[in-house]
C-alpha cells in the first residue's frame, strides 16, 4: 500500500514553498499519498491538490501566553550561553497597554521568573502539549487522524502556534513527525517552537545552529535538505518574455530597473526614506544620461499608505508592482500568496538589474539570477528623520554566517548611492561571486534540488517503521 504523507500547512510560507513548487507532484510522482493538511484559509482543490481541511484551527490562549514565555526564556539562556548581548533585541516588548493585556503580560512573566533555566525550557514545552491537548483544535485533529492513518506528518513551518495541536495528535498516536526550519534566521530567534521527531535544515551551518540552540535535540534528528522557496529561479517556463512583461507593467522596455523590495513596518518603520533615496539616486544618474527606473514590491503583509506620497513625487522614476497576496483575515500570517505571485515575483528578479533592502533573503534570490543585492546601512529612527549611520539588524546572528563583507554592496550613506549603485552595475561579478559563496553556506547545492531531498528523507524515515 501507498504511505500516506501529511503535509501540515498554516501560512503564506509554508504554501509557497510546498503547495506552489515542484514538491507534491514528486511525491505523487515516487508513489507517495501526499496529503495537504491544510489550516490556511486557502481551498488548494482549486489547484488539483489532495487536501484535508482543519477548520477552527484556535489554540489555547494560555498556550500562546507559555509559547511567549518559552521564547524569552530561550532567548535568556542563548545570552547567557554565548555571552551576547544581542538575543535580547530579538524580544519584542510586552504590552501593558489595555488590562486585558496588562494581566497576560503579567502571567508572562511569572512563568519566566518560575522557569527561567535550561530545565525550564523542558517543562514549558510539556506544558504547552498538555494545554493544546485540552482544546478542541486538539481532538479534531486527533478524529482526522485516526480516520486517515497517515504515516508521516512533516509540518512545514517550525513556529506555527497552531502546529502543536495536530503535531502532538500524532505524536500521541505514534505517527513520526518532522518540522521545517524555513527561513534562515529563525534558529538563534528562538522560534522552534514545535517539538517533534525529526527537523529539516536549509544547511550543514543550520544543522549546527540547531545543535547548538536546541540541546534537547540530537544529530540523528536532524536532515540537511535546502529550501523549496527558491526552486521558482531555476524553472525557465515561469520567465515571461522581457517586452511582454514590460507591456503588463507599464516598464519602458528603454530602460534599466532596479528592484526595490520592500520591509515590514516592524523591521523599517522608515522605508518609506530609503524608497525616496534610492528614487533620488536614479534620478540624478539619469541626469548623467543613464536611464534607469525603480520596480518597487512592498512587502506583501504592509497594507499601509506610507509609501504613497514618494511614489507620486518620484512617478518618473518609480513604478510599484503590487504583490499578488490575498487577505483572508487581520492577521499577519493569514495574508496569504497566490502562485501567481509565485511567478511575479521570479520574474521581478529576471527582468532588474539588482535589488536594494534592508538585509532580506532577497539577496540569495537574486544571486540565483547571478545579479548583485545591495543592502542600506544607515537609519532614520529618529523624530528629525536625519541620516544616521548603521543598522541594527545587521547585528543579529544570522548575518554571522556571511563570508564575506562583499557579498552584498553596502549603501552607508543617501549621498554616495548613485556613484555605489552605478559602480555595482557597472561590474557586479565581484558581489556576485562572493554572494554565491554566502549562499552556499547558507542553503545545500544545488538549491533546484531541495524537494528531492526531502522525499529522500521522508522515504528514508517511512520505510524504517
Amino acid at each position: 500500500m501507498k504511505k500516506k504523507i501529511f503535509v501540515l500547512v498554516c501560512d503564506g510560507v509554508s504554501l509557497r514553498n510546498f503547495a506552489y513548487t515542484s514538491f507534491y507532484k514528486l511525491g505523487i510522482a515516487q508513489g507517495y499519498d501526499v496529503v495537504i493538511w491544510n489550516a490556511t484559509s486557502f481551498n488548494l482543490e482549486q489547484l488539483n491538490l489532495k487536501e484535508v481541511k482543519i477548520n477552527n484551527a484556535k489554540p489555547s490562549a494560555f498556550s500562546d501566553i507559555l509559547k511567549t514565555a518559552l521564547i524569552r526564556i530561550e532567548l535568556n539562556m542563548f545570552s547567557i550561553r554565548d555571552k551576547d548581548i544581542i538575543y535580547h533585541k530579538y524580544k519584542f516588548p510586552l504590552s501593558f497597554k489595555t488590562i486585558k493585556a496588562s494581566v497576560k503580560s503579567l502571567i508572562i512573566k511569572t512563568y519566566i521568573a518560575l522557569y527561567n533555566s535550561e530545565k525550564g525550557i523542558l517543562k514549558i514545552r510539556k506544558k504547552i502539549a498538555s494545554s493544546e491537548r485540552k482544546t478542541s483544535h486538539y481532538k479534531d485533529c486527533r478524529a482526522i487522524l485516526v480516520a486517515e492513518k497517515p504515516d508521516f506528518i512533516l509540518s512545514t513551518s517550525q513556529r506555527a502556534l497552531t502546529a502543536i495541536a495536530p503535531l502532538t495528535a500524532a505524536q500521541d498516536l505514534n505517527i513520526p513527525t518532522a518540522s521545517f526550519i524555513y527561513s534562515w534566521d529563525n534558529i538563534p530567534k528562538a522560534t522552534t517552537v514545535v517539538t517533534t521527531d525529526f527537523y529539516y535544515v536549509w544547511s550543514m551551518y543550520m544543522k549546527s545552529e540547531l545543535l547548538h540552540y536546541q540541546r534537547y535535540i540530537t544529530p540523528n534528528q536532524i536532515r540537511v535538505t535546502g529550501t523549496p522557496q527558491f526552486e521558482n529561479h531555476y524553472d525557465d517556463t515561469l520567465i515571461e518574455p522581457k517586452a511582454a512583461f514590460f507591456k503588463i507593467h507599464n516598464l519602458d522596455i528603454n530602460k534599466k530597473y532596479i528592484c526595490f523590495s520592500g520591509d515590514d513596518i516592524t523591521t523599517s518603520p522608515k522605508d518609506e526614506l530609503y524608497l525616496r533615496d534610492l528614487a533620488k539616486a536614479v534620478r540624478s544618474l539619469n541626469k548623467k544620461e543613464h536611464n534607469l527606473g525603480v520596480v518597487f514590491r512592498k512587502c506583501p503583509v504592509d497594507f499601509s499608505d506610507r509609501y504613497d506620497t514618494i511614489i507620486k513625487e518620484y512617478n518618473d522614476v518609480i513604478v510599484p508592482i503590487e504583490p499578488k497576496w490575498e487577505k483572508m483575515g487581520a492577521a499577519w500570517n493569514s495574508i496569504l500568496p497566490t502562485k501567481e505571485d509565485y511567478k511575479l515575483q521570479t520574474n521581478i528578479i529576471a527582468h532588474t538589474e539588482c535589488v536594494v533592502n534592508l538585509g532580506s533573503s532577497m539577496v540569495f534570490d537574486y544571486v540565483a539570477h547571478n545579479k548583485p543585492c545591495a543592502f542600506i546601512d544607515y537609519n532614520y529612527l529618529n523624530t528629525s528623520n536625519s541620516c544616521k549611520e548603521g543598522v541594527y539588524v545587521y547585528d543579529f546572528v544570522h548575518f554571522r554566517s556571511m563570508p564575506s563583507s562583499e557579498a552584498v554592496i553596502w549603501l552607508s550613506n543617501p549621498n554616495t548611492m548613485a556613484d555605489q549603485l552605478k559602480a555595482a552595475l557597472g561590474n557586479p561579478s565581484k558581489t556576485v561571486s562572493k554572494a554565491k559563496a554566502w549562499f552556499e553556506i547558507i542553503n545545500v547545492h544545488p538549491p533546484e534540488n531541495a524537494c528531492n531531498r526531502f522525499w529522500e528523507e521522508i522515504g528514508d524515515i517511512v520505510h524504517l517503521r
